[in-house]
């Protein structure tokens, strides 16, 4: 990488500042946890919406034809 392509101390600071939306290191963390915990939620759900499904399917797939 070419010495003029790297940026400067307070150039880095600015980009993190703005990648990070004006939060703390502490907020961005706890935000982050937050969404993460939300998302397992989210897929924790999403599979037992599957597995009724699938047992449902299961149990008409048994069931003798009439």
């Amino acid at each position: 990488m070419p010495e003029d392509d790297i940026p400067d101390d307070a150039a880095v600071e600015r980009m993190l500042a703005a990648a990070m939306g004006g939060l703390t290191p502490h907020q961005l963390l706890v935000q982050n946890s937050l969404a993460e915990r939300d998302n397992i939620e989210e897929r924790q759900a999403a599979i037992a919406k599957n597995r009724e499904r699938a047992l449902k399917l299961l149990a008409a797939l048994e069931k003798p034809a009439e």
